[in-house]
């Protein structure tokens, strides 16, 4: 198991239940594969640098992950898949 970073956004125009619910989905992800989240945040709405797909605001979420390698590439492929989700970033942490 790795420490991971993962960072998403999601649309901004869909209900707060809508963004909660898309959030603990791609939450749950990572638990489904004997994974855990250390932690979870939640940044909020801000506006996005530019437009990713006509939208020019995303809710920021980010969590800190001791995963495997398969919960990440099933994390990447589902929130790919989900029209919801804006951009996702994965980056592996330093081993200390």
């Amino acid at each position: 198991m790795r420490n991971y970073e993962i960072m998403f956004i999601v649309k901004a125009t869909m209900e707060s239940d809508q963004v909660k619910a898309t959030a603990d989905k791609l939450q749950g992800i990572i638990t489904e594969y004997n994974s855990k989240v250390i932690e979870f945040k939640e940044l909020g709405e801000k506006k996005l640098a530019y437009k990713i797909n006509n939208e020019t605001n995303g809710y920021y979420f980010v969590m800190k992950v001791e995963a495997s390698i398969e919960a990440i590439n099933e994390f990447n492929r589902r929130s790919a898949l989900d029209e919801s989700v804006i951009r996702t970033l994965v980056i592996k942490l330093d081993e200390e």
